[in-house]
């Protein structure tokens, strides 16, 4: 066998094998061992000097019988000592030759007192020793028939056998042998017989093999009947049993393998050496470099009697086998079955120490190599199962090794790559805190990650149970394992995690816990920094929030660039104290609020938020009312950021500051600054216009009204049209005299043609018609009737006609609280042509009597407009009962008192006078 198995007493004390690289090339060419029978002691004298005698005796003595004894003896002596102590083999043989006649002799001589089946046997001898078998055969065959029940017959019966058997007849040999067997009393001869009687099956070929297997294993039965045998068998039985293994071992390679050992071995019950059996066919295979066939055989061993003692001396072989063929990956097989087949603890518990050790070797073989499979791999379908086979193994191993906690760490290693995180965290933790030893604190540290790990994926349940979990996981780390660089990461980690779940007590406690570490980093310090940074300004506590981003902006240097974030730090540095700005403010604490935004400036000089910040400071000092240092201010801020859009909004303030201090010609000046940069500039400009007109600085309002009126074309909405008719009646009214009258004109133009009026309009639109009705009026009242009348009358009717349209509009936008003066205006326009007419010349070329018939025509003209003023301010006289007295009424009833006398005086008419409107009003 290629390792120890329980036979290896026995085979130490093998004398030698016969194996067919030296007996024979075929197995027909194999021959038994030889057996020798004479075992009686040698003399107590020195075998040379016992050799010489009874050589010197054969030589000299003329008596057969001595002669015969002294041959006898010398033979005895030589065969027991196992050399030729002076006496030749070559010697030998010419001696027997020469007694051979001393024999026959003795047999004529009756008187010899020798039994004549003794000197039978020992003339069959001479005979075989002088080279003359058959005549030897022919003396033992005289002695079996003559005397079968003598004490030699038996013997004679074997040596006729071995004859048989010597001269190739297997079937006659194997016939003589069994009645060797069956008639022999003495055990060590039917040992020899039976054995010889299995050879002579073997050889005559495959179809005798199983009865010479049958006898072969009867052999075994006899010469192994216990376990205490294997031990101690004598040197002949160790040479039958020796060569009865090989023979076997030889007919099963031959004729099906381990199928004939089991058909063979058929229903016996497992004896002591049927395992030797399978291992000697085993062996075999080996010895001729058959290793697979070497391993079939151990495996059906294994499979037939898979409790047996010597299993995992099989299982160890088949190892042994794969690496002698240089098989690595079945060798890895072998081990994994010799893994698996003790695996349980009671099968473990059979081996012996050495087979437990050899199980421990195994184990972790095969746990190294596939961890490192698992790790070189490729894709997850060939790293995990290799990576948890791994771990199996080294779990499996854990609690048979004299110190489970590395072994514990390596399959929690091996889990966590495969992703078993559960199991993982089992073996970590094992590690760690049951089985103390080198790994335990990287095997905890490990468990820590796995919880951390979790938090990733966890759920909103699942996550605050998590943090509890790997709370507790530090804290008993942290006691166990005292100082550690990792521990302030983790409180660092701890403490944001916290914080993102807003759980800010308890994120500023780790944050807290990190920096009293005394192994903290400056990573980590600054970490924890950060940590307490926004917890306080999370909760509103900004002083304290500025003070620790003051500490974390400390750190920057220490960390790195790559680590920390400078522009960020700042960025909320400048926030927590732009909040304690807005806190100021809010309790009224203007200086300082101002002051705090004011100090962003120093933190992110040029920043948005510095720039904010400073713009906040004025709107704060506004707020107050603090006007002149909210315009210095903001002045200052024009002044630094010339080119920022807050710009645009400093205006306003300014000139609210303005206003409120007291000063609004500088708020009309900011205002007139705004308009020149904006792309619509009216609107400021009115604006500034408004407050000189607030201030009385009607110029410089007018200025821009009258500017504005000329630019901006008229608007198409009804606020836009009120404005500008109001700015033309603050026009009207400041500018004395005619200078007024295009505004007056554009007025009255732009209510005509509106959509849009109100009572303001319309009366501003009806005193400017008025005022131009007036100057119509005046107008008309200049135009004088002379020669030619019908061209001076024609001047005069269109005077009038103007002043009838303008009285009309007046009449139109004024309604009803201008209706008795245009009445009166009008009917006066009548009553004057009509005076006008009757006052004009008369031609000089005229006679009396013309001039007479001239003046009756102008009266009978006169007339009828007379009348219609008389009926317009008696009209304008009765609206007393609908609207009440006024000015213009009491007027007409004036007029009426010095004209009603005239009207009714007048009977003659004959000039027609028409007017083109006689229901005017």
């Amino acid at each position: 066998m290629g390792v120890p198995l329980a036979s290896a007493p026995l085979m130490a004390q093998e004398s030698f094998r016969v194996e067919l690289g030296r007996d024979g090339e075929t197995l027909g060419d194999i021959r038994p061992v030889f057996l020798k029978f004479d075992s009686r002691p040698l003399p107590a004298i020195a075998p040379e000097e016992v050799v010489r005698r009874y050589q010197r005796l054969f030589e000299i003595s003329e008596e057969p019988d001595v002669r015969v004894d002294a041959l006898n003896r010398l033979h005895r002596i030589r065969n027991r000592a196992g050399e030729e102590l002076g006496y030749s083999a070559e010697q030998e043989i010419r001696d027997y030759r020469e007694i051979i006649g001393s024999y026959e002799a003795l047999l004529g001589d009756s008187s010899f007192p020798a039994q004549v089946d003794d000197l039978l046997y020992q003339l069959a001898k001479a005979h075989a020793m002088a080279g003359q078998p058959d005549l030897s055969i022919q003396r033992l065959t005289e002695l079996v028939d003559l005397y079968p029940g003598s004490a030699l017959a038996p013997e004679a019966r074997f040596r006729i056998a071995e004859a048989a058997f010597s001269a190739g007849e297997f079937a006659e040999a194997e016939a003589r042998y069994r009645r060797v067997v069956e008639s022999a009393q003495h055990p060590e001869l039917v040992s020899k017989a039976r054995y010889m009687q299995g050879w002579s099956q073997f050889k005559q070929g495959a179809a005798a093999w199983p009865r010479a297997a049958e006898t072969f294993m009867a052999v075994l039965d006899l010469d192994i009947p216990g376990a205490a045998e294997l031990d101690g068998l004598s040197g002949s039985a160790q040479a039958r049993v020796g060569d009865s293994f090989r023979i076997l071992a030889h007919m099963a390679r031959k004729s099906g393998g381990t199928e004939s050992l089991s058909s063979w071995l058929g229903n016996r019950s497992p004896g002591v050496w049927h395992y030797l059996l399978y291992d000697r066919q085993a062996d075999l295979h080996a010895f001729d470099g058959r290793y697979r066939k070497g391993v079939q055989v151990n495996q059906a061993f294994l499979a037939r009697y898979p409790a047996h003692r010597a299993a995992a001396d099989f299982a160890e072989q088949s190892v042994s086998f794969w690496l002698q063929a240089g098989q690595e990956s079945q060798a890895r097989s072998a081990r994994e079955d010799y893994v698996a087949r003790f695996a349980s603890e009671a099968r473990y518990q059979s081996l012996n120490d050495h087979h437990q050790v050899i199980w421990g070797q195994y184990s972790r073989s095969l746990a190294d190599y596939y961890y490192a499979q698992g790790v070189s791999a490729t894709g997850p379908e060939n790293r995990t199962p290799a990576l948890l086979k791994a771990a199996d193994y080294f779990e499996a191993l854990a609690p048979r090794a004299p110190e489970p906690g590395p072994l514990h760490y390596l399959a929690g290693d091996a889990s966590l790559l495969a992703q078993a995180y559960e199991r993982a965290l089992a073996h970590y933790l094992a590690a760690a805190y049951e089985y103390p030893g080198e790994k335990s604190r990287d095997a905890a540290w490990a468990a820590i990650r796995i919880y951390h790990d979790r938090l990733e994926a966890a759920s909103t349940q699942q996550w605050q149970s998590l943090m509890q979990t790997l709370v507790a996981e530090e804290r008993r780390y942290s006691s166990l394992f005292g100082s550690d660089h990792r521990i302030s990461g983790l409180r660092v980690d701890l403490a944001n995690r916290w914080q993102q779940g807003g759980h800010h007590q308890n994120a500023l406690t780790f944050a807290t816990r990190a920096l009293s570490w005394s192994d903290i980093s400056p990573t980590d310090r600054y970490g924890a920094w950060l940590v307490a940074a926004r917890v306080h300004q999370n909760q509103g506590d900004y002083g304290q929030a500025e003070s620790a981003w003051r500490q974390a902006l400390g750190l920057v240097d220490e960390v790195g660039a790559e680590g920390a974030d400078k522009p960020g730090i700042l960025e909320q540095l400048a926030t927590v104290i732009y909040r304690q700005a807005e806190q100021a403010v809010a309790r009224q604490e203007t200086d300082l609020a101002v002051a705090h935004f004011q100090r962003i400036e120093n933190v992110l000089p040029g920043t948005e938020i510095a720039i904010r910040a400073r713009f906040d400071g004025a709107n704060t000092l506004l707020g107050a009312s603090r006007w002149l240092s909210a315009i210095n201010e903001l002045h200052r801020f024009q002044v630094d950021y010339p080119r920022h859009q807050l710009v645009s909004a400093i205006g306003e303030k300014l000139i609210l500051a303005y206003q409120k201090s007291g000063q609004p010609r500088k708020a009309a000046a900011v205002l007139l600054q705004v308009a020149e940069k904006a792309d619509n500039p009216w609107p400021a400009r009115l604006r500034a216009a408004e407050i000189y007109h607030s201030i009385g600085d009607l110029a410089s309002r007018n200025e821009l009204y009258s500017t504005w009126l000329v630019a901006v074309q008229e608007p198409g909405t009804a606020s836009g049209h009120l404005a500008r008719q109001q700015i033309r009646h603050r026009l009207i009214t400041s500018v004395d005299g005619p200078g007024a009258d295009p505004w007056r004109k554009q007025l009255l133009d732009q209510e005509r043609a509106s959509d849009w009026h109100s009572d303001e309009t319309l009366r501003w639109a009806a005193d400017a018609a008025f005022y131009f009705a007036d100057q119509a009026i005046a107008d008309f009242n200049d135009v004088a009737l002379d020669h030619p009348l019908a061209s001076s009358l024609a001047r005069k009717r269109r005077a009038m006609e103007r002043a009838r349209e303008l009285l009309q509009d007046a009449a139109s936008f004024g309604g009803n609280e201008v209706l008795s003066r245009v009445a009166f205006h009008r009917a006066e326009l009548y009553r004057a042509l009509a005076a006008a007419l009757i006052a004009s010349e008369v031609p000089d070329e005229l006679n009396e009597l013309e001039t007479m018939q001239y003046r009756m025509l102008l009266e009978e003209q006169a007339y009828p407009l007379e009348e219609k003023a008389l009926e317009l301010h008696a009209r304008n006289h009765q609206r007393i009962v609908e609207a009440g007295s006024d000015p213009w009424v009491e007027r007409s009833l004036k007029v009426l008192a010095d004209l009603y006398p005239a009207r009714y005086q007048r009977s003659l008419r004959w000039m027609t006078w028409t007017t083109e409107d006689s229901t005017d009003v």
